[in-house]
């Protein structure tokens, strides 16, 4: 893959209408854009089954998590929208009910295991026994033995993940910021250049690119840095 194949923006904005004009700023530059809850809610899917039918790989970022029933029947419909890429919480029986849905398609199951927005001591108030790098390699660990496609963690995880998971499966890693961008809810963050050397197969930027007042001079500035490195 070149860095245009690996670079996921992230369409985190509260309408169509602004996804469409980010859109519009970076066509030509991005094929690869990320739909998560604040998007999807606002018309968001019907977006992400337009992009798809025309050729422009999705990532849905709906981070499924309920009963194995419940989880197969919403990927079963997923698969139906021609999307590349949809992400669950990495817990061990939806994992595998989502990969027996997904079985035959090419849409790529994601393992979320630590959100980049929560540090140590967010994850002991969650409940958990484990610090979050400990946690990510665990759920790491349990998302390839269930078959999933890839894994979401910080780049700073990413070489240990890949250690673990080896180089077929995907490794996407948000919390993305180029030197001196601010870093906003973010914790565990790192630029494009280590974030490719780690070992992360696919990067999702969002603040950067959408928030900048050049959007494709600051797209094109990234992929010249993955380029790179």
């Amino acid at each position: 893959m070149n860095a245009r194949d690996r670079l996921i923006v992230g369409l985190d904005v509260p309408s169509v209408r602004e996804a469409e004009a980010v859109i519009r700023d970076l066509e030509g530059t991005v094929s690869f854009y990320k739909i998560g809850y604040q998007l999807a809610f606002a018309g968001g899917l019907d977006l992400a089954r337009e992009l798809a039918s025309g050729g422009t790989k999705v990532f849905l970022d709906m981070k499924l998590l309920d009963i194995d029933n419940t989880v197969a029947k919403g990927v079963e419909n997923i698969v139906r929208m021609g999307v590349s890429m949809l992400t669950l919480h990495a817990y061990p029986k939806a994992m595998r009910a989502a990969v027996g849905a997904a079985k035959g398609s090419g849409l790529c199951l994601l393992a979320v295991t630590v959100l980049t927005s929560m540090d140590e001591q967010d994850v002991i108030d969650a409940g958990y026994e484990y610090d979050p790098r400990t946690l990510v390699l665990r759920r790491a660990e349990q998302a390839q033995q269930a078959g999933m496609g890839g894994i979401v963690c910080s780049a700073s995880e990413a070489a240990a993940v890949r250690r673990i998971v080896g180089a077929d499966m995907a490794v996407v890693t948000p919390g993305i910021r180029p030197a001196g961008a601010e870093h906003g809810d973010q914790k565990r963050v790192m630029t494009p250049r280590d974030a490719i050397h780690a070992g992360a197969s696919h990067l999702v930027v969002a603040r950067p690119i959408v928030g900048a007042v050049d959007r494709k001079a600051a797209a094109l500035a990234i992929l010249d840095e993955m380029e790179k490195a």
